[in-house]
């Protein structure tokens, strides 16, 4: 058998895998540049990031790296416009938007002939995206890390998004192996998209003791936090996590005003830099339910190797 490839406008990922854009700060360059060197989908977070950060991400990936490189933004942050324009100046493959999404940007992507690709978690999401001129849409989850938009598993809705749309369809959440990849492409998916498989991998931008933390974590450690972005956040816990639940103070004392709208009851971007940082005490540690299937820290290649043979071995 041979592996499919993903086929996205005109782009054609060799391996049907799209690296997840983890902010703040994990998924950068030389994240994002590595997966595309083996085929996959390279993403860079520009959640969190001003402007003139993101320019630089993305040329550097490109010095990296003649791979598909596209960019990761949250529809929730104040500066989205900024960014995502400048992404598209910058000639990026593909614009991918989380927590919601805009109609502009669809005009934007027009605009530069680019593809623009929402993540959605429902059929009917994902029809107004068709509609309104989605390139593919990725498919998102109860079981994937940070911010979640619906508590049922993406191997529930992946079929009837598949059903409901003729473009592109990308589930993520929950995958981390090969033996995911495979039962996803089952179901009818396109193409899938991993974060924390990368986030613990040699060229992420996370801490040593972030990755240390995550990859010693149990599976009871995972929790869901409420936050200001105004939705469920899927993470590990630790002291800062445990504050939350005990409803202790930790709003933040300057506010730098960067989400559209914010619950206020912590800085997110502040906590998610302090935990990429290496503050696994006090930072925010968003992790996929899946993480504890991942034994190792590993290059990139390696992951991709893995990857293939192990999707080869389900598929024979």
């Amino acid at each position: 058998m041979k592996i499919p490839e993903l086929r996205l406008a005109d782009l054609v990922a060799k391996v049907p895998v799209i690296q997840g854009g983890m902010a703040v700060r994990i998924s950068m360059a030389p994240l994002a540049a590595a997966v595309a060197e083996e085929g996959g989908i390279g993403l860079i977070a520009g959640s969190g990031l001003t402007v003139a950060e993101l320019r630089a991400e993305i040329q550097e990936a490109r010095n990296r790296t003649k791979g598909i490189i596209g960019v990761n933004i949250m529809f929730a942050v104040r500066e989205f416009a900024q960014l995502a324009k400048a992404a598209l100046e910058e000639k990026v493959d593909l614009l991918v938007s989380g927590a919601g999404f805009s109609r502009d940007m669809f005009t934007w992507g027009k605009e530069t002939n680019t593809p623009v690709v929402p993540i959605v978690s429902s059929a009917k999401l994902a029809k107004l995206s068709e509609r309104l001129g989605a390139a593919a849409v990725i498919v998102e989850g109860q079981e994937a890390g940070g911010h979640l938009g619906t508590d049922r598993s993406m191997r529930e809705i992946v079929p009837e998004v598949k059903e409901a749309v003729k473009i592109p369809v990308i589930g993520a959440g929950g995958v981390v192996n090969g033996e995911d990849v495979a039962e996803i492409l089952r179901l009818g998916a396109d193409g899938v998209q991993m974060g924390t498989r990368f986030a613990l991998s040699e060229e992420s931008s996370a801490a040593p003791a972030f990755k240390n933390y995550l990859l010693n974590a149990k599976e009871e450690d995972m929790v869901i936090v409420q936050s200001p972005v105004g939705l469920p956040g899927r993470g590990i816990s630790n002291p800062f996590t445990q504050k939350l639940a005990a409803n202790e103070e930790v709003k933040p004392r300057v506010c730098t005003r960067c989400l559209k709208h914010c619950a206020g009851n912590f800085c997110v971007f502040s906590r998610l830099v302090q935990a990429q940082s290496g503050d696994v005490e006090e930072g925010l540690i968003f992790s996929g339910s899946k993480f504890h299937k991942i034994k190792e820290i590993l290059s990139v290649h390696q992951i991709f190797e893995n990857l293939k043979k192990e999707i080869l071995q389900v598929c024979d």
